[in-house]
């Protein structure tokens, strides 16, 4: 970002976006944490995007995966192919190159990815929003491993929705009673070296995601690209110690579009490193299908009806996959 706003302007920036220190709010002083709430929200109105460093995740969970994720995708074709599970609308196992494409756009992304969901499903809920998380035999170690990611990144999203929920004048708990146990998904993402001339000049076409925050560990390579407010795309890349956290589509309708859903995109890099894989592991955290997305009282203001109408997480997520042709061919969120 070339000029952040004022409100910003004492932070550090990370390849134009906000810099922050989760540990300032799990274990700060009472000042420390309210300053986190702060710039937070303040970040969350201006650019929808923050680095987020002091996550506490263990480099050595993030590492291994990444090891495992490579040995997996090193697979033979028909071995991986073993594993797409379109019963479950792709939401579980593996999803091969060139399924995913962006809304409104006739090219495929220039990938394909292995998805993880709930590993500790709620007493009671309706099994049809959790399918079983797949297995691979060839690699053991990969559902094992990514299990142990998956639990690390919910726990690191439920810290940073309690600021949020601070920010946003809630109980710091409000959505302690939507996420624990929610729909949350981990995706793998393999970005194969580019042997030809492709169709377009991106990875992963432009878009927002769907859920309400995502958090995404640094990925392999660059091409990470963030529209400013002036429709300036920036280039992001996190640092190795730090998580990319963003707002989702969900959270934006909830907040009455008071914090940002921010467009992004993947692009090709630059020719010469055409040869070279890009990976990256970003975890999209969902509520429980019944949370109500109904835009909260406090974000709209007296004499006015909300900008949209209310609906479930559930409902809206089924209605996003309707919209852009993946209910039983393919996956419902993007890095």
């Amino acid at each position: 970002m070339k000029n952040p706003p004022a409100s910003l302007a004492h932070l550090d920036f990370v390849a134009g976006i906000p810099s922050l220190d989760l540990s300032h709010f799990t274990s700060g002083t009472p000042a420390q944490r309210s300053q986190f709430v702060q710039d937070l929200g303040a970040a969350y109105r201006e650019v929808g995007f923050v680095a987020i460093g002091g996550h506490g995740i263990p480099q050595d969970v993030i590492d291994g995966l990444y090891s495992e994720a490579e040995a997996f995708f090193a697979l033979p074709a028909e071995t991986k192919a073993r594993h797409e599970h379109p019963e479950h609308n792709r939401q579980r196992g593996f999803v091969s190159f060139g399924t995913e494409h962006a809304k409104d756009s006739d090219a495929a992304d220039l990938k394909e990815f292995w998805q993880v969901g709930q590993c500790d499903v709620p007493e009671g809920a309706d099994m049809k929003h959790y399918p079983p998380n797949a297995v691979v035999a060839e690699r053991p170690q990969l559902s094992v491993k990514s299990e142990a990611l998956y639990r690390n990144m919910e726990a690191v999203g439920r810290d940073v929705l309690k600021a949020i929920a601070l920010h946003l004048e809630l109980e710091e708990d409000y959505f302690e009673a939507f996420v624990p146990g929610g729909n949350s998904i981990l995706r793998l993402i393999h970005y194969p070296p580019i042997l030809k001339e492709p169709q377009s000049s991106v990875r992963a076409g432009q878009h927002e995601d769907i859920n309400l925050i995502t958090l995404l560990v640094g990925a392999s390579a660059s091409g990470l690209e963030v529209m400013d407010t002036a429709g300036n795309w920036t280039p992001v890349t996190a640092l190795p110690n730090q998580l990319v956290v963003n707002v989702g589509d969900m959270l934006q309708r909830l907040t009455n579009q008071e914090l940002k859903s921010t467009t992004h995109r993947v692009v090709n890099p630059p020719k010469e490193l055409w040869g070279k894989p890009r990976f990256s592991m970003p975890f999209f955290c969902h509520p429980v299908p019944h949370m109500s997305l109904a835009a909260l009282t406090q974000c709209v203001p007296a004499g006015e009806q909300p900008k949209e109408a209310p609906i479930t997480a559930g409902t809206y997520l089924e209605e996003r996959l309707r919209e852009i042709g993946l209910i039983g061919d393919a996956s419902s969120e993007k890095e």
